[in-house]
């Protein structure tokens, strides 16, 4: 049973550890369970208080992360020789402390509990002052030490004195040159050779260019200063390699003190993040009690805005052991019960509460059955879900537990979920825990009514406008209000009818009928508007038998659309042609297109242009659609006999 997650308590855990800053604080919310020791929980709770007023008195504190130093301070107690960038960072962290300890001293103004935790932090001044002396910019200042800046300063004149011989080579031998200037390769000055003149110049050939044109000799002037160079870099080496080894031991000697601040600047990350929780979500301190006592005033879920949240009213205890809320689907049960479960768990774990006020009893197990629990890797169904976590609650229960059950025998038979429900409502109450269950039976509603320590509560519900309030209300029984419900999303008046018959029975149906239809419809006359009514849904539209008559009806209505010398376009290439033969039986007509004529079907034809509005009445298209040769011929062929014949073509002249 993961009562983290089926509270949400997780995700108030993520945005818990999104305000710390280090990994130690991070690694202990993620660990943290709830207090069953009393004096813990209240210290705890003094802490969240401390945190939230320095907060809301001297503002954000100024912790960093302690997760290098940490590492680095271990490092160099095993003798190992810290970098410059390692050592600054170990300053960094040394000014951290400063900065927190003087933020510590402003909250002794306010006689602020955690302002004492500044005598435990040591911000080491001269560790801090002696690395800043030394380190600057990720390297050994030059000022280290005397030595070190000598021979810097050996080091830099010896340069330019190689540079300016090299530049003098250049100068003299320009016809042997490559190019006008020295450079540095592998850390000796050179000048760019001709390859043909390399034996020209005295010196040590360093490398050569990708080419092979160019060689980079040092030149011999240059060499015996080289010599004297590397002398004076060993050197510094070994005294920048002193310095650090000597500053590590510092750190190493002071490790003890270092690990002590870590510890309390993580211990403070971790007091401060339940501050700004608390600042985060607008919470408030609650008091605590062991008298098995829940009062929540003005109760919110802590996950939920603030402004859009039904604030809850709640109490439990005095004599009251358990509450079954009862109420319509989408009233806020399952919200309210998780908002009272997630208060007390987090009160439990040293938190503010997300109320206006509290009073939260101590409990040592927070008991849920929330979700259908559905799970197909182990075959679990609804009911099967509900009835495992049920059990692993009855092993775990005792006087001292709190129990949230959601939905109470659903998932099953009606008559025996009832039957489970009641017995599990019996089981809860001879604990004597604290608990609330929602519910939709009325059996058990009635159960609730002749209990002794339990209570019905209902979730109110507005019928005229068939919207939830979110208020619940302690001492009445609610209804499910499932036909309101279902006819605010838009069931038909026919199927809520025979949904009444089907519960309560055709003649108390009538009788209550006015209950679940608030609108006051005539409900004969809204079954019959219903059953007449059109549903708009897509129809399958079945094949007709193949009808010849109808087939040529369809065909001859398009021999007037389509007429010889009709301006047409070509689809779906938009081709501009002329009609040269209508329609025939197939639905095919021809067309002139430019250089040749095509049979096409006319639903790849658009029309264009009339041949009406383009031709006079007795126009020959032979002449557009017909070859000069075979105009001629057809002519003859009309004055007299000939034995010509008229060859068709399908192009045009």
């Amino acid at each position: 049973m993961n009562t983290d997650q089926i509270l949400e308590f997780d995700q108030v855990r993520q945005k818990w550890k999104a305000l710390a800053l280090t990994r130690a604080a991070v690694e202990k919310i993620d660990s943290l369970d709830f207090y069953l020791d009393e004096s813990r929980l209240r210290k705890n709770l003094r802490e969240t208080d401390d945190a939230r007023r320095f907060l809301e008195d001297c503002g954000t504190p100024p912790l960093a992360s302690t997760d290098e130093a940490k590492e680095l301070a271990a490092q160099a107690v095993k003798e190992g020789c810290l970098m410059p960038e390692q050592l600054e960072r170990i300053e960094k962290m040394l000014a951290a402390v400063s900065r927190l300890k003087a933020y510590l001293n402003r909250g002794k103004q306010q006689e602020n509990a955690l302002a004492y935790y500044e005598q435990n932090l040591d911000a080491l001044p001269d560790l801090r002052e002696q690395i800043a002396s030394q380190i600057r910019g990720g390297q050994v200042d030059d000022y280290a030490s005397r030595q070190l800046l000598s021979l810097r300063s050996r080091m830099s004149a010896l340069r330019d004195k190689m540079k300016q011989k090299a530049e003098q080579a250049v100068r003299s031998r320009k016809e042997y040159m490559a190019d006008s200037y020295c450079t540095v390769r592998d850390g000796h000055i050179c000048v760019p050779v001709k390859k043909e003149y390399r034996h020209k110049i005295a010196g040590m050939t360093i490398g050569q260019s990708s080419s092979g044109s160019t060689y980079f000799i040092e030149p011999a002037a240059v060499s015996k200063l080289q010599e004297e160079f590397q002398e004076l870099q060993i050197g510094e080496e070994n005294e920048v390699r002193r310095i650090l080894y000597t500053l590590t031991a510092l750190v190493a000697d002071s490790a003890g003190p270092m690990e002590e601040n870590i510890r309390y600047m993580e211990k403070l990350d971790y007091i401060f993040s339940k501050g700004k929780l608390s600042m985060e979500l607008d919470a408030v301190t609650p008091r605590i009690n062991t008298d098995r006592r829940i009062r929540l005033k003005d109760a919110r879920h802590p996950l939920m805005e603030k402004e859009r949240c039904v604030p809850l009213q709640f109490e439990l205890g005095n004599g009251t052991n358990g509450i079954v809320i009862t109420g319509p689907n989408t009233g806020g049960k399952t919200v309210a019960i998780k908002t009272v479960a997630l208060n007390c768990l987090m009160a439990q774990c040293g938190l503010h509460v997300t109320c206006g006020e509290a009073d939260i009893c101590m409990n040592s197990s927070f008991l849920c059955d929330i979700g259908d629990g559905q799970n197909l890797t182990e075959n679990l169904s609804t009911f099967s879900a509900h009835i495992k976590n049920v059990l692993e609650i009855m092993e775990r229960l005792n006087s001292d537990s709190l129990v949230v059950m959601d939905e109470l025998g659903s998932g099953t038979d009606p008559a025996e979920g009832m039957g489970i429900a009641v017995a599990i409502l019996e089981e809860l109450k001879n604990s004597g825990c604290l608990f609330l269950v929602t519910t939709h039976y009325p059996q058990v509603k009635e159960y609730a009514a002749r209990a002794q320590t339990v209570q019905n509560a209902r979730m109110e519900f507005d019928r005229s406008t068939l919207e939830p309030l979110y208020r619940m209300v302690i001492g009445e029984a609610g209804e499910s209000c499932a036909f309101y419900i279902a006819k605010r999303l838009g069931m038909p008046a026919r199927m809520l009818q025979n949904a009444a018959c089907a519960a309560y029975g055709a003649d108390a149906a009538g009788m209550r009928k006015q209950a679940w239809n608030p609108f006051g419809e005539d409900m004969e006359q809204a079954y019959g508007a219903d059953a007449q009514k059109e549903d708009g849904h897509p129809r399958i539209r079945k094949a007709r038998a193949p009808d010849g008559k109808t087939k040529a009806a369809g065909i001859s209505g398009l021999l007037d659309k389509f007429q010889i010398g009709d301006s047409v376009m070509v689809l779906p290439d938009k081709k501009i042609g002329i009609v040269c033969e209508p329609v025939n039986e197939k639905g095919v007509l021809r067309v002139q297109l430019p250089g040749k004529k095509i049979w096409i079907n006319h639903k790849r034809v658009r029309l264009h242009v009339k041949a009406a509005e383009m031709y006079p009445d007795d126009y020959d298209f032979s002449i557009v659609f017909d070859s000069a040769e075979n105009r001629k011929k057809r002519h003859e062929m009309e004055r007299r006999y000939t034995e010509q014949m008229i060859v068709s073509s399908d192009w045009c002249c």
